[in-house]
């Protein structure tokens, strides 16, 4: 039955590019929700006769709204939409299986080269056309709208009231915390004390779901993967690990090329089978998870220690921070995986780049490519992406306290569909800070103070009603928004 919901995501997938055409992230958050309806709707056992004429129904309702595609322009956007729709677990399983006969069908993709100059200019001239308070990107985003509440941006981001404290990690420092992709309750943590939580909100009340344990030494970060099956962790005994969210179980170890601590991991956002881990040694090595090999022509070496890395929304442009106060841009071959070393800018000699977040739309008032950087000169940065080769551009910052500990910073989901755009970062006085980035005096929209230690990481859910944070001495806060 898997193979028919398959054939209606690749359907649905070869059409989506009118959905929306000026706005990417729209169409990719339409897809991943599709793809969880319909592998729900896989496991329902419904008659293999209906779902092929929904199938046939599907796609001719789809071609009545959107006019027949011809099989030469949409074959490719079938052909990657049918191996995307699957999940990581899926395709990994796939290469243990029959690796020579899959060949490197796992990681290729092709998308295409747009310029951000042409998209920041594409941006204004949307928001240009369109009337005074209306929403953008799309006058029909509804649902965003009510997500996102028609409430000034203090309002919104009126956090106050502790929804849980985890402390399951003792006293060891806490890194990163991330909720799970598209998810309201599920959030996942990493600790120096060598293990990774998974935590569930609901059921009430919330709950340690399972602890991975495996790796040796502390460990310094982790991504989860698009449909959230697979976690991804890098560690200070020199290994990758890929873990099995369902039952906690470690799928593989990867060794580091180099046998070098590894410091941070970064799955490539269009192909999941590719991670990128950063090193001790300097060098960024992009991985094949499936196989369990370092791609050729992936490396990379910086100025120092690899401390924070971040893509753009299409995974064309890769930033890399390191310790030594450099960010550098390198172009991503979506086809081979190929890296090359595009911009190098200096943020602050000797001052390491704890964090870097990528956003390609912060708001209607923002509407250029943005990066938001963590850097170890007591601000906040956020910058400006230029061009397509990931020049930087100082636009503001954003004093914090923050000298010597791995503060990461957010970028707030929802901000696209709201007046005014908020970011989140921790700082090392033991507080959480919500900066407008378009406010020019007093930018501090809220500040949160529970914590009793430098504040790491930081995480909001889909929908922003909570906000996870995490601090040097373990310690795990959910924040819950104050209801109106």
């Amino acid at each position: 039955m898997a193979a028919v919901w398959q054939q209606v995501l690749a359907v649905d997938a070869r059409y989506n590019a009118y959905r929306t055409s000026s706005f990417p992230q729209f169409r990719t958050q339409y897809m991943r929700r599709r793809s969880q309806l319909l592998r729900e709707n896989a496991k329902a056992g419904y008659d293999p006769a209906l779902r092929h004429l929904y199938l046939r129904v599907r796609g001719q309702l789809l071609a009545q709204r959107y006019g027949a595609l011809s099989e030469q322009s949409s074959f490719r956007a079938h052909s990657n939409s049918v191996r995307s729709s699957r999940t990581t677990l899926d395709r990994m399983e796939d290469f243990d299986e029959d690796f020579r006969a899959q060949g490197s069908r796992g990681h290729r993709r092709s998308v295409s080269r747009g310029s951000y100059q042409l998209q920041a200019q594409h941006n204004r001239v949307v928001y240009e056309e369109k009337p005074a308070g209306s929403l953008v990107p799309t006058a029909a985003a509804e649902a965003s709208r009510a997500m996102a509440g028609d409430t000034t941006l203090s309002e919104n981001y009126a956090f106050a009231g502790m929804y849980h404290i985890f402390e399951q990690h003792g006293d060891q420092a806490v890194p990163k915390v991330q909720f799970a992709n598209d998810e309201r309750n599920r959030l996942a943590c990493c600790s120096l004390d060598g293990t990774l939580s998974i935590l569930q909100l609901v059921p009430l009340p919330p709950s340690l779901q399972r602890v991975l344990r495996g790796h040796e030494a502390a460990v310094t970060d982790f991504a989860w993967s698009l449909s959230n099956d697979v976690i991804v962790s890098t560690s200070r005994d020199a290994t990758l690990r890929i873990w099995c969210t369902l039952d906690g179980r470690c799928i593989r170890q990867i060794t580091d090329p180099d046998g070098s601590p590894l410091l941070c991991c970064i799955f490539q956002p269009v192909n999941n089978n590719l991670t990128v881990v950063g090193n001790s040694k300097q060098n960024v090595h992009v991985m094949n998870i499936s196989t369990g090999k370092k791609v050729k022509g992936g490396s990379s070496k910086l100025t120092g220690r690899v401390l924070s890395l971040s893509f753009d929304a299409p995974g064309r442009i890769l930033w890399a921070g390191d310790e030594r106060g450099s960010i550098f841009s390198f172009l991503f071959d979506m086809a081979t995986g190929k890296l090359t070393k595009a911009k190098r800018m200096v943020v602050s000699e000797g001052s390491s780049i704890s964090s870097i977040s990528a956003r390609s739309w912060i708001s209607r008032e923002a509407r250029d490519p943005s990066l938001l950087v963590n850097a170890c000169i007591n601000k906040l940065l956020l910058y400006r992406v230029m061009d397509n080769e990931g020049t930087l551009q100082l636009k503001r910052t954003f004093e914090i306290a923050h000298n010597s500990h791995p503060v990461r910073s957010i970028f707030c989901p929802l901000m696209s569909f709201r007046q005014g755009a908020c970011v989140v970062t921790g700082s090392e006085d033991m507080c959480v800070y919500f900066f407008d980035v378009e406010r020019v005096n007093k930018a501090v929209v809220n500040k949160l103070q529970g914590h009793s230690a430098a504040v790491l990481g930081v995480s909001f859910n889909c929908d922003e009603s909570l906000l996870a944070s995490s601090d040097a001495r373990g310690m795990v806060i959910i924040w819950r928004r104050e209801q109106k």
